[in-house]
């Protein structure tokens, strides 16, 4: 009787364990089409290194961290929009949900004197119910998304206007612990460090007894010095990361806050039903629909996922403005949340994409506004280079689904 893991009995993949195997195997999927995150983290490199020998400043500590606060926002807008695109589907509107939360807590918190979690709990209730709105129109009545979401976002900038009145614009209190937590908070360094290790623990974790699952399930798995490798790379690359920012004012509560929200739904995606039957929805629907998924279900809890971290980037945003305006989640507010998904590796086509694509993504976008603005370069120079970035990851996911079709993998 064979001892032969089932997903190894071709030939080609036996000789497969330990550090040369994980290579090999990354070698493969990545020729099969199958390039996870690296097309990003090269284009990141690139990016990185251009704008530093354009500017020596670029990679100053100071500059880094103004670049994880100005990310966190529009990173957690992004957040969702990887849930909706990971069912084939879009949010137009985030952009405006997102004023119209921050108008809605200013109006509640300044104009109405509510506790500021009262007005943050009204405004993240609001985004969660026009997400399921949203749901309820296309599950019903089978409108494309495209459009519910086209007239969400016309609508909900009308209602922002009209939330904010004729004077247009409410200044937050610059003492109130909402904006202190978006402008002045930072993680103490002894923190950081631990929450490193705890990162690097949980990896290593987290792979083991995802590994111990598939070996009972008679499918191959990471071998422990894979794991034990992985995990150290990590704790030294976040121990350096600590350690640059920490030389200035170091690592913001608010981006800690945004990192924590795509741990748990990288943890949602991959590890649990609710997660494998977005993927299964994204992929193929017919095929999912038949093997039981309430698909229905599955569209409106994107949805609501979707508007609900509009709603929280947009109150985030405004606390760190210290004001709610008629600019609030207007300009290029939408096209960077769905930009930054797309960049950051989630397939137009739905069925790929990691929540770490938000993260990754909105730092690529970030690091372009960042760089070109220390550059002293117009604003239409910044639309024009991230436009480019933005067709190159579309050519890219293109390309990668040719080949994973032609290899049998789509």
């Amino acid at each position: 009787m064979s001892t032969l893991t089932t997903d190894r009995q071709d030939e080609r993949l036996q000789d497969r364990d330990g550090l040369r195997g994980a290579l090999a195997d990354v070698l493969d999927r990545a020729r099969g089409g199958d390039l996870g995150v690296i097309p990003v983290v090269v284009g990141l490199v690139v990016i990185w290194t251009v704008l530093q020998v354009l500017n020596p400043i670029f990679l100053s500590s100071a500059n880094l961290v103004n670049l994880t606060l100005e990310s966190a926002a529009v990173g957690i807008i992004s957040l969702g929009i990887v849930c909706v695109l990971l069912v084939g589907q879009i949010d137009l509107s985030v952009g405006s949900v997102s004023g119209l939360s921050g108008a809605v807590l200013a109006v509640l918190f300044v104009g109405q004197g509510l506790p500021v979690w009262l007005s943050i709990a009204a405004a993240v209730i609001m985004g969660a119910v026009i997400g399921w709105v949203y749901g309820q129109l296309f599950n019903r009545f089978g409108v494309p998304s495209f459009v519910i979401t086209l007239a969400g976002l016309l609508a909900f900038l009308g209602l922002q206007l009209y939330v904010l009145g004729t004077k247009g614009s409410i200044n937050l209190p610059f003492d109130s612990g909402l904006v202190n937590f978006a402008q002045l908070d930072f993680v103490p360094a002894w923190l950081s460090y631990t929450f490193a290790v705890i990162a690097a623990v949980w990896l290593f974790g987290s792979g083991y007894l995802h590994a111990q699952q598939r070996r009972k399930a008679g499918l191959s798995a990471r071998s422990v010095s894979v794991l034990a490798v992985r995990s150290a790379a990590l704790l030294v690359v976040l121990a350096f990361v600590v350690w640059y920012l920490g030389q200035t004012r170091g690592v913001g509560w608010m981006f800690v806050f945004f990192v924590a929200l795509v741990l748990i739904m990288h943890y949602l995606l991959s590890r649990t039903k609710w997660g494998r039957a977005v993927y299964a929805v994204g992929g193929n629907v017919e095929a999912a629909r038949r093997a039981g998924i309430n698909v229905k279900a599955i569209y409106t809890s994107v949805f609501v996922l979707c508007s609900t971290f509009a709603a929280v980037g947009g109150i985030l945003a405004a606390a760190r403005l210290a004001a709610a305006n008629q600019s609030s989640g207007t300009g290029d507010v939408n096209l960077n949340a769905i930009a930054a998904a797309v960049i950051g590796g989630t397939s137009l086509f739905g069925g790929r994409g990691t929540a770490f694509g938000a993260l990754l993504g909105i730092i690529v976008i970030q690091s372009i506004s960042s760089g070109l603005t220390l550059l002293n370069l117009d604003s239409s120079i910044r639309f024009v280079v991230t436009g480019a970035v933005l067709l190159l990851a579309v050519i890219v996911d293109s390309v990668s689904r040719r080949s994973r079709t032609s290899h049998g993998r789509a």
